[in-house]
């Protein structure tokens, strides 16, 4: 009777988890692949008209195609919040090439916020909090529950690193570019290690999701199966007899003819 129970509400349980809504994968959180074409464009617009117009042009023209980005993810009805982000930075590094009159410094900030990230990131690892973990369990509503179980800690540590990498090495090149006043460089540079260098990382970050996620499935697993029925013999040694119920009897030999 408990058994059927328990199997009918695991029925019920697995039914309920087939009809909710498939959850947005972190891609599509971001905007999805049109979202990481998106990002290139006002920074190859900059370049482009700072090559042939001046920097004043090149300010005009890349703000007006993160505006224009705007305005088609709103008319396709395609998310807005990366458009808007990408406007305001468009618009912040704008600022800061306006106010120091050079182009390289449309890059500025992203260069020292790759630095600002890095140490976050290095510094949750030192606290174990390591917020690789953090911040995915909130993108995907699975919780914190992976905190109290230390391999799955060491896991997000893992994958934490290999995301202060991939900011530190961000910083290191393109500061280097700013140096030498490779504006150019600098925008080959920030595309290329932006989300084709992120998406390796990501990689480490299912792959430590995945490993914590099987860790922790595996209690609940446990948990959920069926008891062995009362009276059901267990285990056999030849003599004695073990049942579900705990009571031990012993089997005595037939009498020989």
């Amino acid at each position: 009777m408990a058994t059927d129970h328990a199997r009918e509400a695991t029925e019920a349980e697995a039914g309920t988890r087939a009809d909710a809504p498939a959850r947005p994968t972190a891609l599509e959180q971001m905007g999805g692949t049109t979202g990481l074409v998106y990002t290139s464009l006002p920074i190859v617009a900059f370049v482009v008209a700072n090559a042939s117009a001046g920097l004043t042009a090149a300010i005009i023209v890349a703000f007006a195609v993160a505006v224009g980005i705007t305005v088609l993810r709103l008319v396709r009805k395609e998310p807005l919040q990366p458009a808007i982000s990408g406007l305001f930075g468009v618009a912040v590094a704008s600022f800061v090439a306006w106010k120091t009159g050079s182009a390289k410094g449309y890059f500025l900030l992203g260069i020292w916020t790759n630095l600002l990230l890095g140490g976050i990131f290095l510094l949750s690892v030192a606290v174990r909090r390591p917020l690789a973990g953090l911040i995915w369990g909130a993108l995907n509503s699975t919780g914190s529950r992976w905190l109290r179980d230390k391999p799955s800690v060491r896991y997000y540590d893992i994958a934490t690193l290999a995301l202060t990498a991939v900011f530190a090495a961000r910083f290191v090149v393109q500061q280097w570019l700013y140096g030498a006043d490779s504006t150019g460089w600098l925008a080959v540079a920030k595309i290329a290690m932006g989300y084709p260098l992120l998406a390796l990382a990501l990689l480490v970050v299912v792959w430590a999701a995945r490993r914590s996620g099987k860790r922790l499935a595996a209690p609940e697993r446990a948990a959920t199966a069926p008891a062995p029925a009362r009276g059901v013999p267990a285990a056999r040694d030849g003599r004695t007899q073990r049942y579900a119920t705990g009571d031990v009897r012993t089997r005595r030999p037939a009498p020989r003819p």
